[in-house]
């Protein structure tokens, strides 16, 4: 499995922004990578996909038009920009990966990655 750290969470108002950046050691132009979140008392939650080369992505509805992942294979990291933040976006977001041979999959069930980070807590206060 892949090891994965995630930063740039952190504590913010309504409205703002926040950039989470993801990366590895190991080069990741092999896999396909996705941002998942929690919130206390409540199941992992898709918020974004990319795939393997880039130009395909997904997002939950719920972050659609805010978000926009992105992804940069020469430096082995993945960004989740986060904009116009709500007070239900908090929660501790987990980066993930998969290998594949697939250039277009960006699946939103956490059972097709099989590497995750730590997780980094995001907090919107109202």
């Amino acid at each position: 499995q892949l090891r994965l750290e995630e930063s740039g969470g952190g504590l913010v108002q309504a409205g703002g922004s926040l950039r989470l950046s993801c990366s590895s050691r190991v080069n990741l132009n092999r896999y396909r990578l996705g941002w998942f979140r929690q919130a206390p008392g409540k199941e992992r939650e898709f918020v974004a996909a990319i795939s393997r080369t880039g130009p395909h992505t997904a997002y939950a509805d719920s972050v659609k038009g805010r978000f926009t992942i992105s992804r940069d294979n020469t430096k082995n990291s993945c960004s989740l920009q986060m904009n116009n933040l709500k007070p239900e976006d908090t929660g501790v977001y987990y980066c993930a990966a998969q290998r594949t041979v697939s250039s277009d999959d960006v699946p939103s069930s956490a059972s097709r990655y099989d590497s995750w980070g730590q997780g980094t807590q995001v907090t919107v206060s109202s």
